[in-house]
């Protein structure tokens, strides 16, 4: 398995800074804390420096997928994250902090002049599990549909945005993928996950 991370084009929208009521997995320390990890990946990186990654603690060291995604000045700056768990969830942050930050292909490189002002907002991944069409809850789930070597996702917030109701989720989902519309109907493989979403304070679109 390739640990190369992906750059997302289904992007989640910011989410409500950690002083909000805290219903998910996450407690407002862990998220303060995942949070700053990407800030301080990013500034890292800028100096041409390195920062301890040691587990803070076990929770924050389970192997997750997350999606990182930066914005500057209330504008898309950045999405890269890993769907699968390849590794402990503190360092898949600070990873695709930085990818976000210098390696999507849609932005220029970030600045260090521009880092100060960015404002993260993460999506912590669920593990996959197969599901089956009719089992697809609009908001709740997100979805990839594999093929071969082909393999599409869309998070769980993109058929809100867009309004779509499950088919057409689906066959968007395929269309990432670069599959027929129609694939989840002829053997694709289905799985969904969920993503508990948090950003930093005044990442509001």
């Amino acid at each position: 398995m390739s640990l190369q991370p992906e750059k997302s084009s289904a992007l989640p929208p910011c989410a409500p800074h950690p002083a909000a009521p805290n219903p998910g997995e996450f407690s407002q320390d862990e998220r303060r804390q995942l949070l700053q990890l990407a800030h301080d990946a990013i500034a890292a990186a800028i100096d041409n420096r390195e920062i301890s990654l040691e587990a803070p603690s076990e929770h924050l060291a389970e192997r997750r997928g997350v999606f990182t995604t930066l914005y500057l000045h209330k504008e898309l700056r950045g999405c890269v994250g890993y769907v699968f768990a390849v590794m402990p969830l503190y360092r898949a942050v600070a990873e695709t902090a930085k990818a976000s930050a210098f390696e999507d292909a849609r932005f220029w490189p970030v600045t260090k002049e521009e880092a100060p002002h960015l404002r993260v907002s993460l999506s912590v991944l669920s593990r996959l599990q197969p599901i089956r069409p009719e089992e697809i809850e609009i908001g709740k789930h997100g979805l990839v549909v594999s093929s071969g070597d082909r393999r599409g996702l869309l998070l769980p917030q993109v058929p809100v945005e867009h309004h779509w109701g499950r088919e057409t989720f689906l066959e968007q989902t395929c269309r990432k993928a670069g599959l027929g519309d129609d694939a989840w109907r002829k053997g694709a493989l289905l799985e969904a996950f969920t993503a508990e979403i948090f950003a930093d304070e005044g990442c509001q679109l």
